[in-house]
């Protein structure tokens, strides 16, 4: 199923984000979690890019095709400017063809030295726009930023950013994550006066480690409220605690963005069945 039909069927989609093993001798352990993952009846799971080959590591078409004829469960594959041109995506976009995959996440990819510059997609919108010339019948879907993008001069300019990738075939938004909900209720209203009609899934992720506070909020380039403050100074030394206080967090953000009407919501799980399963349980009521 096109994924953007799910936005006309159901009040809320829910959705989860996964990754593929660095490393093909840990798919199997993927397998696992994905098995377990789908317990939980998500509506799709994302799966971010991984070129494998070469890289001895596992693709996103590999995983895409396990969730989409193992699992039925629909996959959204990652696709990606850096280190591609038109060649690369022609041919990424045959093997998920293949597969049956149809649901693509268009999105410029962070800058690596081992992803050059693409000579033929400078922005996210020219690669959505290269997928509806080159498959038409694919359901393309982008990124967007509750704060803003942090290359973007202000937040307005972000948001009218997003109606390039309107206008280039996106059928739904998928927002960075945040831990403040306030930015993206204002996000919304702004990219609806913009002109932005898509619907829009809100990106949650739970802070359970320690290890997560320096690595994931530091590169999110999300704000914190206090009450996240608090909650992390307190428990940042007691392991149980902090996992306990931030799945409480994220059922508690989760809970409000859907009855605020929230299109869709898009759980970063980072790989972890058991933190996807304890945040579902708290918002399971509502889906």
């Amino acid at each position: 199923m096109l994924i953007s039909q799910m936005f006309k069927r159901k009040r809320c989609v829910f959705s989860i984000e996964c990754f593929p093993p660095k490393q093909t001798a840990n798919f199997g352990k993927m397998k696992d979690t994905l098995r377990e993952m789908s317990r939980l009846s998500p509506d799709f799971i994302s799966v971010t890019y991984g070129a494998g080959g070469s890289t001895g590591g596992v693709s996103t078409v590999e995983v895409s095709r396990f969730l989409k004829n193992e699992l039925n469960i629909e996959p959204l594959a990652h696709m990606i400017c850096m280190g591609s041109d038109r060649q690369k995506a022609a041919a990424l976009l045959e093997e998920l063809n293949a597969a049956g995959v149809r649901n693509v996440l268009t999105l410029r990819g962070d800058r690596t030295p081992s992803r050059p510059e693409s000579p033929d997609f400078v922005h996210a919108s020219d690669l959505a726009a290269f997928v509806w010339r080159n498959q038409p019948e694919f359901d393309i879907h982008a990124a967007c930023y509750p704060e803003g993008h942090p290359e973007s001069a202000s937040q307005q300019e972000d948001v009218n950013n997003l109606l390039y990738k309107q206008q280039a075939g996106a059928s739904h938004l998928i927002s960075q994550l945040f831990f403040d909900n306030m930015h993206f209720y204002r996000f919304l209203n702004l990219a609806r006066r913009a002109g932005i009609t898509l619907p829009v899934s809100a990106g949650v992720m739970p802070i359970v480690r320690r290890s997560q506070i320096e690595r994931t909020v530091a590169l999110s380039s999300a704000s914190l409220p206090s009450d996240f403050t608090r909650m992390i100074s307190r428990y940042q030394d007691d392991p149980e605690s902090l996992y306990k206080a931030g799945i409480d967090y994220s059922v508690k953000q989760l809970r409000d963005l859907i009855e605020g009407g929230a299109d869709g919501v898009h759980l970063y799980a980072m790989n972890d069945a058991a933190v996807a399963a304890a945040v579902y349980d708290g918002i399971r009521d509502l889906l």
